[in-house]
């Protein structure tokens, strides 16, 4: 059975553009799965109060098959790929992957919460969701 998961991709260290590219390409190869849309690239002020540069943005419509728990590993995985270190909370990164919907799944536990609890307060994922047509 395929799902539908909306994945944020973000990135404010080196050649973001590059990194966002190759971020796609890995999603798009994860077993069982496909991306169906992207939204646009846009850059966006950092969230929080480490000092840094700002983020580009993108939202990916992912068909899968993987588990909500094998997809959030899947993008573990492509993170660390990319050179994701976890030194400060909303510090700077290379890449940061978030599952922000699947399908209509409500899921809270330790390491995941789905919808991802912070869609109310970044509005270019409001923006991207909206543009890949998302449904309420």
């Amino acid at each position: 059975m395929h799902h539908l998961a909306y994945i944020a991709l973000g990135s404010n260290l080196g050649d973001r553009n590059q990194i966002l590219a190759r971020a796609r390409l890995e999603i798009a190869a994860l077993p069982g799965s496909r991306v169906v849309a992207e939204s646009s690239v846009e850059e966006t002020a950092p969230v929080g109060d480490v000092p840094q540069g700002a983020y580009l943005n993108q939202m990916l419509a992912l068909e899968t098959a993987l588990s909500p728990h094998e997809l959030l590993a899947a993008l573990h995985r492509i993170e660390n790929d990319a050179g994701r270190v976890r030194a400060a909370h909303w510090g700077p990164r290379t890449l940061d992957l978030d599952i922000v919907r699947y399908d209509d799944l409500r899921l809270d536990e330790p390491h995941l919460v789905i919808p991802h609890p912070q869609i109310a307060n970044r509005d270019w994922w409001q923006r991207e969701l909206a543009e890949l047509g998302a449904k309420e």
